[in-house]
């Protein structure tokens, strides 16, 4: 009877047992298909949509060609149009140096118009021409945006430097002071708004002084 008592205990503890063995690999089966389904991607998958900007620069390229037009106002003489061409060597990011030519034609003053008939200089003399190196300094460097996808260096600098003024049949030593805005549409290609100022002593009109020959021109450049 007692070895019956027996065997039915052991036959309990195996079952228990197994119940137990049973439930332990039903936990792990199931961590394992909970981290098989968090490993798998999610059901909502975020679109975030970056937008291509295109920045134009002037890249490594130091030198720009600009060939320019505008207007000049000679003190008594009016105001007519000028042109010519500029060289520009950037030194750094900030300065750069610069050569000038251009050349206007005068006008004739108030006392020419009202003498009925006085010249007080030849046509060839009322060619005006002039010739100059500046030093630069980019003051704001920016960027200008044309629409959601398109961004454009720009800089607004100033400009000072001096050369000659050959006009009223005499070459004149000049100061020049300025500045102006840059904006490059691409590396190779931009365009440039300049205003100056071209300083020197003139006696054209009988009296001796320093005049001032505003100039303001747009340029076309090519960056190479």
């Amino acid at each position: 009877m007692e070895s019956g008592f027996r065997i039915l205990f052991l036959i309990a503890l195996f079952g228990v047992s197994g119940l137990a063995i049973a439930a332990d690999d039903k936990a792990v089966q199931d961590d394992k298909s909970l981290n098989q389904i968090i490993q798998q991607e999610p059901i909502i998958q975020p679109e975030v949509k970056r937008r291509k900007i295109t920045d134009a620069d002037i890249g490594s390229d130091n030198f720009e060609v600009n060939a320019f037009v505008g207007l000049l106002s000679i003190e008594d003489f009016g105001t007519g149009a000028v042109y010519g061409a500029r060289l520009d060597y950037h030194i750094t990011e900030d300065f750069f140096v610069e050569g000038s030519i251009g050349q206007s034609k005068a006008g004739t003053t108030s006392y020419e118009r009202l003498s009925g008939g006085v010249s007080l200089l030849t046509d060839s003399q009322r060619t005006y021409r002039y010739y100059d190196i500046a030093i630069g300094y980019n003051v704001l460097p920016g960027e200008a945006f044309l629409g959601r996808n398109h961004a454009y260096n720009t800089a607004l600098y100033l400009v000072a430097g001096a050369g000659g003024t050959e006009f009223a049949g005499d070459t004149r030593f000049t100061i020049t002071v300025g500045g102006g805005y840059r904006i490059n549409f691409a590396d190779w290609i931009g365009m440039h708004l300049d205003f100056r100022d071209h300083i020197f002593s003139s006696d054209v009109t009988g009296e001796s002084k320093d005049t001032h020959n505003f100039e303001t021109t747009l340029s076309i450049t090519y960056v190479f």
